[in-house]
Order: structure tokens, then C-alpha cells, then sequence
């Protein structure tokens, strides 16, 4: 067995029952502050992958919170007994990271295997104040292989955790298993989306009709959700698999998309990936060629291993491709490509696939989805939702969307910000926008303010909303549009993790954008001559505070509506602005 490797007062050692494999381990400090340990495992003859894992201790002093892909508003510091996450190819990332409450980083760590199931383990052990942290892989039976390699990357670097958390990003980047896929201009401009505001409820006049107001607000896309393919509006996914248009929606649907195209947006489609509903034709077909049966939504789980149905499926989207113009495709449930108790291909000696593995078969799937894609469309957008975010995600899609939570602004906030830390310069997009038609407008205005630092996407009936509320909407995209460059290009500082962000800023060249959504809270700022500063009060109080180093030579204000409202020139120094609830107060210097 591999004797522990220290450094820097962290002993990490590997555990496992490896004595069939031959295990080489090395550890090397790449720039100081960042350690990386390597191990290589072989064998002459391939054989399913021992469990292992990687364990160390880091002491429990000046830590605040823990941050992890899948955290989303609880990033507490659990203790060891509760502090399991799961990270696999279509679900979350290897990586988590402690810091304090000054939001620096205290230890990140990371993992070059984001394919493969791991458990995360990072969690208090009472009785001495540490950190116990584990990785553990392969605690599920695996395909057969002869070698396999990986490294456990540790930080701790006093910098701040963003700046750790990207540079993981960027470090997976590297690798040529996790290239990113390049991003299309129009994957960064904001979508209407028909989910929230139409359901199931799909047909081409009101959609086009809904197009052409979204243009008037500066969207330049639209995404088609579920109902495209059937008349039965009663959720589920019993009717998915075929992949045909309901022509009683849709009676000419490559006219439509021209339509669409005509009031000057893109249209990307609706595809449940993995689902395979009982009530489709090709559901007798593929039934044995799937991985279970989820009798609540009617629908099995397509095995990807089976190269058939990797080619029906790629063959779907190319023939939508060309025959209906499309611009991209939501690709959803990619998470349910899974093997939920016995693998089915185990007992049939795997016969028919020509993978073991899920995860590679599911690589290839939507590699092969991608390249052959591209082949026809090079700019093709393709979004995928959170959970499906980690970095071998990334060579697949170039739009990620936050996780549905409809209606609620600040989870909304939250997701987004958490996708923003992994996601280097693909595209991050809100989950969809939607409120209460009844909702003041500033209360209305919080859906699109907390989501400020990704795209947006609207997913409201424009034309039945109040004017007050198309007024909001019309002001606050043009700023985005205006910043967008800031925005989403910026150097982001999410202050406060375990608060969900109560204040977030980004820096571009000379100008800052900042967002307060907590209450009192005091914007600090030391200007350079030409400096621009906007404050954008998402708290749902009126008054904001700053403290200046330089008095502004310019100010404006706005309400939430965009009306300009009058304001004296602030002075440096600490002070109360009487920023309105949903307002925009911009200095420049």
C-alpha cells in the first residue's frame, strides 16, 4: 500500500483494498499554497477497479462555511457523520471549499475524475475540531479496466474562495477530457422560455404572437418546453420517445420556426434525453434496452451503452436540425442516466452494449451529439440544468441553467451564483422568470434583480402583464444589456456564501456593479478618476449606505420602472442615499 504523502501539515493517505493493483503515488507543490497528489493504479489483465479512498485532516480554525456544487442554500459546516455529497458526470462536481467569514479561502480541494461516482466527505469530528475530509471512488462496481489514474488537488491559498473555486474551473479546463465547448453570441443574450407562462399548453399562433412582443423587449431567443410532441397535458413523460410534432399544435413546424425566425429570434427545442414513455411508439422497440422503469411518469431510462440508441437519439436531433431549422436544443434529466439497485446488463452479461461503463457510454453519447450537431449548425446552442454542471458537462453544452424554483428569487439568486463559480466562460442562465401578475412592481422587479449576474430568461405572458411591470421589464433588460459585459465577464465577489449572497458585485475595467438583496447593508468604495459605480437596491427597503472616498461628479437614480427621479450630487464620506426599493443609482467619478 502507498504510504501517506504530507505537506503542509496535511497527511493524506490512500485506503483500500488494492492489493491486486500495482499503485504508484506521487505528490508535487505546482505554486505555493497548491499541492497536487497523483496516483496511478495498474494491472496486466483489466479488472473492475478496487474501492479506494483518499483521507486527511485539516484543523477546524477560522472556518464560516462550506461551499459545494450541490449545496445550494445550505452551506453550513456539517458534521463528519452528515457530511456525504455525491459527484458523478451528470450531477454536480468533485470540489468543495472551506473559507471564513471574511470570505477567504481556507482549503479547497478538488478532483480530476469527474466522471466516475465519488463521495465527498467534508465534515467536523467533535472531539478534536478537525475537518475530516474523504474522497471515495468505485464504492459501486465498475466496468473492468487495466490502469486508471487521478489526482486530488489541495488549496490554501489565504485568497478569496471565488478565486479558488475559478482557478479549479480552470484547472479542469486544461484537460483535454474536459475541454469546454465554445459559446455562440446569442447564448448570452436573454431567452423567453415557454415553461412557466405556457405549460404544456403549446400551440404556434399564440408562441409566434409571443415571439414578436419578446422582440420588442430585446430577447433575441426562445426555448420551447415540453408539449411541443403531444396533446396530453397531464405532465409526466409517457408520451416522450418518438419525438414527432402534434400536429394539432404545430401543423407546419418547420413554417413556424421561420416565423419565429422572422420576428428576429432563435428557436431552441425541448428534448426529454433519457425518457422513453410507454405510451410512444418506440417505447416496444427499445424496452429492453433501457435502465428502469419509472412507473410514476410512465417512462423508462434509455441505456446509452447500446449503440442503437445512441444513434436514435443523435438521429432525432439531427433530422430536427435540418429539417426544422433549429438554433439549439434543452437537452433535460440528463441525471437520469443512471443504474438505480442491480445493473439489468450485469445479469445479460452485457450483451448488446458495446460499453460496461455508464458514465463512458453517456460521454460518448453527448460528445457524439455535439460533434455531429456542430457538423451541421457550428454556433448550435445546447443547454443543460443544474445538477448536470461539472466540467465534462461542459464539453457538451454551452448554456447552464439554474435548477426550477419558480417564483422564488432568492434560490434563484443562489443557483445561479453557485453555477457562476465553475462555470469559466460558458454561459450561466437564470432559471425561468415568473411572478404574480397581482405582485407591486418592485416586488415583481426581485425575480429579475437577483438574477442579475446571469441571462435572464421571462417566462411571463408579456402582453397580459401589468404596463408598470412591461415597463420594469423593458428598464432593467436594458441595463443588463447595457452591462453585460460587467455582469457576466466581471470579476465576480459574491460576499457571504452562507447568507445566499446578500451582496454581490462584479468589476470590469472601470466600472462596478453592485447588488445588495439584505437590508443596511454599507457599499464601500475608493474611486479612480473615470470610475462608474451602480448600486442596484434589491433589498426591499428604501435607502441604501455608502461611504466615499470622492465625492461623484455625476449621479442618477431610477425607480423600478426606469423613471428618472431627482437626486442631490452625494458627498465622500458615509452616508444614506434614498435609493427606492427596486431602484438603480448610478456615480460616476
Amino acid at each position: 500500500m502507498v504510504k501517506p504523502m504530507a505537506w503542509a501539515g496535511i497527511e493524506v493517505r490512500l485506503e483500500g483494498e488494492c492489493a491486486d493493483w500495482q499503485v504508484a503515488a506521487f505528490m508535487e507543490e505546482v505554486e505555493s499554497g497548491i499541492a497536487e497528489f497523483h496516483f496511478q493504479f495498474s494491472r496486466p489483465e483489466p479488472a473492475v477497479m478496487p474501492a479506494f479512498a483518499l483521507r486527511w485532516e485539516f484543523p477546524d480554525i477560522d472556518l464560516q462555511g462550506r461551499w459545494s456544487p450541490l449545496a445550494f442554500r445550505s452551506k453550513l459546516i456539517p458534521p463528519n457523520w452528515g457530511s456525504r455529497e455525491v459527484s458523478q458526470l451528470a450531477s454536480g462536481a468533485p470540489v468543495m471549499t472551506l473559507f471564513n467569514q471574511a470570505g477567504e479561502n481556507r482549503l479547497t480541494f478538488a478532483f480530476s475524475d469527474a466522471m466516475n461516482q465519488l463521495e465527498m466527505h467534508c465534515g467536523v469530528e467533535e472531539r478534536n475540531s478537525v475537518m475530516e475530509c474523504a474522497l471515495e471512488a468505485f464504492r459501486s462496481p465498475t466496468a473492468p479496466v487495466s490502469g486508471y489514474e487521478c489526482t486530488l488537488r489541495l488549496d490554501i491559498r489565504p485568497v478569496r474562495y471565488e478565486r479558488a473555486l475559478n482557478d479549479v474551473a480552470a484547472w479542469w479546463a486544461e484537460m483535454p477530457e474536459y475541454r469546454p465547448s465554445p459559446v455562440p453570441a446569442e447564448a448570452r443574450e436573454v431567452v423567453y422560455s415557454s415553461w412557466y407562462s405556457y405549460h404544456q399548453d403549446l400551440f404556434a399562433p399564440e408562441l409566434e404572437a409571443e415571439c414578436r412582443a419578446a422582440a420588442g423587449f430585446g430577447m433575441k431567443s426562445i426555448i420551447v418546453d415540453d408539449g411541443w410532441q403531444t396533446l396530453d397535458n397531464h405532465r409526466g413523460y409517457a408520451f416522450c420517445g418518438d419525438w414527432e410534432v402534434c400536429q394539432e399544435r404545430f401543423p407546419d413546424m418547420a413554417a413556424h420556426v421561420r416565423n419565429v425566425h422572422a420576428s428576429g429570434l432563435k428557436y431552441v427545442l425541448w428534448y426529454s434525453m433519457p425518457w422513453l414513455g410507454k405510451k410512444c411508439r418506440a417505447f416496444e422497440r427499445f424496452r429492453d434496452k433501457t435502465l428502469f422503469f419509472e412507473e410514476r411518469l410512465g417512462a423508462a431510462a434509455l441505456d446509452p451503452r447500446f449503440p442503437e440508441v445512441r444513434d436514435y437519439l443523435i438521429g432525432l436531433y439531427e433530422k430536427a436540425l435540418r429539417e426544422w431549422d433549429l438554433d439549439g436544443f434543452k437537452l433535460d434529466f440528463i441525471d437520469t442516466f443512471e443504474i438505480r439497485g442491480e445493473d439489468p446488463a450485469v445479469a445479460e452479461n452485457y450483451a448488446g452494449r458495446d460499453f460496461k461503463s455508464l458514465p463512458e457510454a453517456v460521454d460518448v453519447l453527448l460528445s457524439e451529439t455535439m460533434r455531429r450537431l456542430r457538423a451541421i449548425k457550428p454556433e448550435v446552442m445546447i443547454e443543460f440544468r443544474q445538477r448536470y454542471i461539472g466540467p465534462a458537462m461542459r464539453k457538451y453544452g454551452n448554456m447552464f441553467r439554474a435548477a426550477d424554483c419558480p417564483n422564488d428569487a432568492v434560490t434563484n439568486r443562489v443557483r445561479t451564483i453557485d453555477v457562476r463559480m465553475l462555470a469559466g466562460d460558458s454561459a450561466v442562465h437564470a432559471d425561468m422568470l415568473m411572478w404574480n401578475y397581482a405582485e407591486p412592481v418592485e416586488t415583481a422587479a426581485l425575480q429579475l434583480l437577483n438574477v442579475l449576474f446571469s441571462v435572464p430568461q421571462v417566462s411571463v405572458r408579456l402582453e397580459a402583464v401589468p404596463a408598470e411591470h412591461r415597463a420594469m421589464l423593458r428598464f432593467y433588460l436594458g441595463f443588463w444589456r447595457e452591462y453585460r459585459d460587467v455582469l457576466l465577464d466581471g470579476t465576480l465577489r459574491a460576499d457571504h456564501p452562507e447568507l445566499d449572497y446578500p451582496r454581490v458585485t462584479a468589476i470590469r475595467g472601470r466600472r462596478q456593479v453592485t447588488a445588495l438583496y439584505a437590508q443596511d447593508q454599507v457599499v464601500e468604495f475608493a474611486p479612480a478618476p473615470g470610475d462608474e459605480l451602480c448600486i442596484v437596491n434589491a433589498s426591499g427597503k428604501s435607502g441604501v449606505y455608502l461611504d466615499l472616498a470622492e465625492a461623484p461628479v455625476a449621479v442618477e437614480l431610477f425607480s423600478a420602472t426606469g423613471m428618472a427621479l431627482e437626486i442631490a450630487l452625494p458627498a465622500a464620506g458615509p452616508q444614506r442615499v434614498g435609493v427606492p426599493a427596486a431602484g438603480l443609482l448610478r456615480l460616476r467619478f
